[in-house]
């Protein structure tokens, strides 16, 4: 987790256009805009930033009431991944308990990330619209309106969710456009998507842009699943959402963004720029001067203030809300599954190319659980590290909270070697964990040709033969980009991921430790 830190943008970074006449300051109409993103259903958890305590469902309330409290003129919003990877408090009941303290805490607008679609379309529009669901019944759904302006039905041609939500605050009318990061299809599984397709982000954006401005709107903020950094000063901008904000429309006042649980607080085309981290662990608090004779935003700055403990009561209504969700799933979160004999973590080991302690520890698991030659797990899956002592039954669901079932299958040795050079591709890597074989692979080397050798014990793996291998079900339907394992053959299926590491944990000498044994290696 990045240090965190609370700050105003300086005037001359965060501020609009200078209005040159002073004297019609005075009739301008103050809006405040609270901002979460990447809050993942973590209702219960807290994080240490630099030595202190912050996040949880009932820190993050007191905040946003208390800044609330300072400003009438004030809406909630969220830019997506609000659920998914989400603490047991939420996860074990789909979800519902985070939906309910954002209607608690009276969320205004939202939009939708990539963990959104990680059970599918249909379970993501029923925590928005409300709906029946076998684990936990009937659920009324938010009390707010989603947007999402790139996610199109392929069925229909049009979004799946309102391309713009238009809010009035004190007669002050706000259009609000929703995108969610096009990289979404191969990050979730593709079975949950195959109905929809994502669209560019800034092209999305404008074509709402449009419509709003041919309603009369001019002041317009964009809620974007769209990564980005800046440093604290705000200089130093990168990443999707600044490019997309050089894409925009002019008239595109704020932009919200996510995905990468970092900080951003900049201006870039002018247009003010924010994101708060991630968990609840930090809020963005955007100010905005509105003149009410042209309805366009005139200046705007902002705050992203670190929810800490220290110097300030939790809510005690959500706090109320979040004992009694841990108390419904507590029996089965509590239950001991052994001891730790250090932190098990998913810290890559020094000079070895991006092998973990946990990572090589699940990956053993599913390995046993399904009895193949080799076992091969996504990075992105592994959510927590597990901590000295006692291993609980929900510290290992924070660790993989998917329900991903277990697939094997067979993979040439050909195949196999393919599916190693897809961790690198496009500029970006995706490392596995792996368990069954080791390999060595060279940085230096071009895109597909990384890979210089892979042994199963002391022998180099055969192109032709043919080897028994297990993956989760978002890696066998081609997640992550790693396509050669839809060509696997034979394929069965097997346990939950969780209930296998589980099981692997239960049966092994305690206490335990992550396996540190050199299983990949750089040139």
């Amino acid at each position: 987790m990045a240090l965190s830190f609370s700050l105003i943008a300086s005037p001359a970074l965060a501020k609009g256009p200078k209005v040159e006449n002073d004297n019609f300051k005075h009739r301008y109409i103050p809006v405040q805009l609270l901002g979460i993103n990447d809050f993942h259903g973590q209702i219960n958890t807290t994080r240490t930033i630099g030595g202190q305590k912050a996040g949880g469902a009932e820190y993050l309330a007191a905040y946003l009431k208390q800044r609330e409290a300072e400003n009438k003129n004030t809406l909630l919003v969220n830019a997506g991944d609000s659920v998914g990877a989400s603490a047991p408090a939420s996860a074990l009941l789909q979800d519902e308990p985070t939906i309910e303290i954002f209607n608690e805490l009276g969320f205004d607008v939202g939009t939708v990330g990539n963990h959104e679609f990680d059970e599918g379309v249909d379970e993501m529009l029923r925590l928005i619209y409300g709906g029946a669901h076998d684990t936990t019944g009937n659920f009324e759904g938010a009390d707010f309106p989603y947007t999402a302006a790139n996610v199109i039905s392929k069925e229909t041609g049009k979004p799946i969710l309102p391309p713009y939500v238009i809010k009035k605050v004190n007669g002050m009318p706000i259009g609000f456009i929703g995108v969610v990061t096009t990289e979404t299809p191969s990050i979730v599984i593709p079975s949950g998507v195959k109905d929809v397709e994502f669209i560019d982000e800034a092209e999305a954006v404008n074509k709402a842009a449009e419509e709003l401005k041919a309603r009369g709107i001019e002041a317009i903020v964009v809620l974007s699943h769209v990564p980005g950094e800046s440093g604290i000063d705000g200089s130093h901008a990168s990443g999707e959402v600044i490019d997309m904000a050089n894409k925009v429309d002019d008239e595109v006042d704020v932009i919200f963004g996510g995905h990468n649980h970092g900080f951003i607080n900049t201006v870039v085309d002018n247009k003010l720029i924010v994101q708060s981290y991630s968990y609840g662990t930090a809020f963005s608090d955007v100010d905005l001067m509105i003149d009410p004779k042209t309805k366009d935003i005139v200046e705007k700055e902002a705050e992203i203030v670190t929810t800490f403990h220290d110097g300030i009561e939790p809510d005690a209504r959500v706090l109320e809300m979040v004992m009694n969700y841990e108390e419904e799933v507590g029996p089965l979160i509590e239950e001991t599954v052994g001891v730790a004999s250090e932190p098990i973590t998913r810290d890559e080991l020094e000079e070895n190319g991006g092998e973990t302690p946990l990572g090589n520890l699940i990956a053993d698991a599913q390995r046993d659980a399904m009895g193949t030659d080799f076992a091969f797990m996504n990075p992105g899956g592994i959510r927590a590290n597990i901590d000295e002592g006692t291993i609980t039954w929900g510290e290992l669901y924070t660790v993989q909270p998917f329900n991903n079932t277990l697939v094997s299958m067979n993979l040439t040795g050909d195949q196999i070697k393919q599916l190693l050079e897809q961790q690198w591709r496009d500029g970006s890597e995706k490392i596995l964990q792996i368990s069954g074989l080791t390999y060595t692979w060279d940085p230096s080397a071009d895109i597909g040709d990384k890979v210089v050798s892979i042994k199963k014990g002391e022998n180099e793996i055969e192109p032709n033969e043919v080897y028994s291998v297990t993956v989760n079900s978002f890696l066998s339907s081609g997640g992550d980009g790693f396509t050669v394992l839809t060509e696997g053959t034979e394929q069965t299926t097997g346990p939950v991921d969780l209930d296998a590491l589980v099981d692997y944990i239960e049966q092994m000498e305690q206490p335990i430790s992550g396996p540190t044994d050199d299983r990949i290696k750089m040139k």
